[in-house]
Formats: structure tokens, sequence, C-alpha cells
């Protein structure tokens, strides 16, 4: 498709493009020094003691699951609106997710009310999860999970940058850990990549360990004489992210806020010109817009039916949109038991999002909006 509007658009800008060409003549290009000062702006940016710089998002979930102790029979309880690997990291782990209602389809976030509705004396884990952008009520869930005794895991793939309360504190940093993606459509992207983030040593520890096979020391600490061999204490990974991916997001994380900004700029844009039109809904409020990082923009259509004749309606126009699937509908988790979550399956048949870039026009925005009301009129 030679789309007229993307969902999104990745521009790199020409100091990145240096700062990967500069990472590439070194000849250094695994886990190194530019990965090590990646992790230390990172961590800096969103506040926490530490930042674990990991292959993926789902590999930082991984890496928590397994940093925190998560067992084979323990429940997760994972709300039922998110990416797949919110839930499938778990069980990577032999954990069992739960999966919990949101709390409206113009609030697709998990429901508190609902998490505490599900646990059990297997309950283990709450993966709090900042769906599109948007922050879940990590400060209710932080409450709860220290009432009952649990671990909170916030999977902020979605949420960089963005803000739980009116300090601005950031998402991923009121759990014991916080997980978030670097992957080509983030807000941050390096193509792929994640980042762990603690304030917990032990946790950063062990996170360290795992993502590089379990060894005591790892190439770049041999290459500068720290060391001459190594030990390996556990079963570990290859969660590693190499020195160019890490240049290129040490670049990005300049420009982040300034990025999220014009997110938020064209996020507004989209609620003025499209309040009022029939058959469509917007999600959230104005204070959530505020705390959001606006990793992408759902709109509500009244139908499943509705939603998809708007889809076929764009992509005629070379508009791309997505969705996504309830995650107890997958084959793959249909075995799971899962109870009523009928939030979560109402936004999932009536939800869509439209294109959202830092980099989109008022032209483009126009062009949207237009084939919306076309559509819908």
């Amino acid at each position: 498709m030679n789309w007229v509007v993307p969902l999104t658009d990745v521009r790199i800008a020409e100091e990145d493009v240096d700062a990967v060409l500069d990472c590439l003549r070194s000849g250094w290009l695994t886990m190194g020094p530019r990965t090590e000062a990646f992790e230390s702006a990172f961590a800096d940016y969103v506040g926490s003691r530490h930042a674990i710089a990991v292959s993926s998002g789902t590999a930082a979930l991984h890496l928590a699951a397994l940093a925190t102790g998560i067992q084979p029979g323990d429940e997760v309880v994972v709300p039922g609106l998110t990416f797949v690997a919110s839930a499938s990291a778990f069980r990577f782990v032999g954990a069992q997710p739960v999966f919990c209602d949101v709390e409206s389809p113009t609030r697709p976030n998990l429901d508190p009310a609902d998490v505490e509705r599900r646990l059990t004396p297997r309950t283990r884990a709450v993966v709090a999860v900042h769906f599109c952008g948007y922050p879940a009520d990590v400060l209710a869930l932080r409450e709860l999970c220290d009432d009952r005794g649990l671990t909170l895991i916030e999977d902020a793939a979605q949420a960089v940058g963005a803000t739980v309360d009116e300090t601005g504190r950031r998402a991923g940093t009121v759990g014991e850990i916080g997980c978030f993606s670097l992957f080509s459509k983030k807000q941050l992207c390096v193509g792929e990549g994640g980042m762990v983030v603690t304030d917990d040593d032990e946790l950063a520890a062990r996170i360290r360990s795992l993502r590089s096979h379990a060894m005591t020391t790892v190439t770049w600490d041999r290459h500068r004489g720290h060391a001459n061999s190594y030990d390996v204490t556990d079963i570990g990974f290859n969660y590693r992210l190499d020195e160019p991916r890490a240049a290129l997001g040490h670049s990005r994380l300049a420009r982040l806020d300034t990025d999220i900004a014009k997110r938020r700029q064209t996020v507004l844009a989209y609620r003025d010109r499209l309040a009022g039109i029939d058959g469509l809904d917007l999600a959230w409020d104005d204070t959530d817009v505020a705390r959001s990082s606006h990793f992408a923009f759902p709109v509500l259509l009244e139908s499943r039916a509705a939603r998809d004749e708007l889809r076929d309606a764009l992509t005629d126009r070379d508009v791309q949109t997505t969705w996504y699937p309830a995650l107890h509908r997958f084959t793959e988790y249909r075995d799971l038991g899962t109870t009523s979550v009928p939030n979560v399956e109402v936004t999932a048949d009536r939800h869509c999002a439209l294109p959202l870039s830092s980099t989109f026009t008022d032209d483009q925005v126009d062009f949207v909006v237009d084939a919306v009301a076309t559509a819908l009129g």
C-alpha cells in the first residue's frame, strides 16, 4: 500500500544518523559504552535509579517475571485489552494470565475494582498496562498490591514519557518494575529494543545478569581489562541491546518531550475536529490527554460492523488504521477460562486507531477527519 496517511511515520534526523555512524565507525557494536550512556540518560528521564536496556519490550516483561520470582502455577492479572506480550511474557515462566476488564469503552485502562475481584490465593502480580500511552490508575493499583502483598509490574511499552499524577511522576516508576518498548512504532523507537526500570538494587542486578546469559562479566568488561574470564550463575538469555540501537535511542531521547508535545497537539486537533460527528465517540478526557504520551489515538464506533465499515472506507482513501483484539478471543488463549470481561469485548469491537505521529501536519489531520466525516456522513 502507498498510504496517503500511514498509521505512523518514522523520521530519522541527521543527528540520529550521525550518532549511529559514529558507533559503526568505532568498531564496537555489541553492548558497551553507548548502551551505558543510554541507560543512564533514560533513568534520569523517567526518574528511576536503574534502567537496563534490552532487546525488546517483550524481553523486558519476561525479565520482570523472572526477577520478581513469578513461578509456574502463579496467577498474574492482566487487562484483556492490550498487546499479546503483556500476557505471553508471563506464560514464558509458566504463570497463568487472568484477564480483567477495563473501566469502560471510553476509558479502556484496566479497572482496579475488577482487578480486586479476580484476586485469588494464587495471584502473585498485577500488570498495569498504560494502553495507547494513557496511564492506568497505578496509584490505586499500588495501594491494592501493597495491601495484598502482590507485585505491581507496569507495562509502559506504549507510554514512555506519560505521567501518572499532577506531580509529573512518570509511568513505569510506581511498580516494582517498569517495562518499555523501543519498537519502530513507539514514541522513542530504535527498530527493536526495550528498557526495564526499577528503584530496587537487587532486582536491577538480577535483570542485568539474566539479559546476558547470567554471566558475571560481559564482553565490554573484558575488553577494558576489568576481567579475563567469567562464570555463569543462572539460566540467562541473550536479551542485550546492541550499540547502534543504543546510540540511536540516546540521540532520539533528547527530542522525546518535543515529539510527545507534537503528538498531543495532533490529538487535540483530532478531538476538536471530530467532536460532534454522529456515530463517533472519543476516549478519555482532557486530564488524560494532558498526561498521555500518545502512542495511538483510538476512536469508538457504534458497533463492530460500523467500525469495520469505517476502516474499509478509510483504506479506500489510503488512510491506515488498526485495532486491538480482545486477548481471550485469540486461539491460543481461548482455553484459559476467562470469565466475563464485557467492557473489553465492547471496546475491542468498537474501537479503531487513527493515524498519529509527531510529524503529522494539519493538512494530514484535515484529510483524515474529512475521510471519517464522509464515511459516517
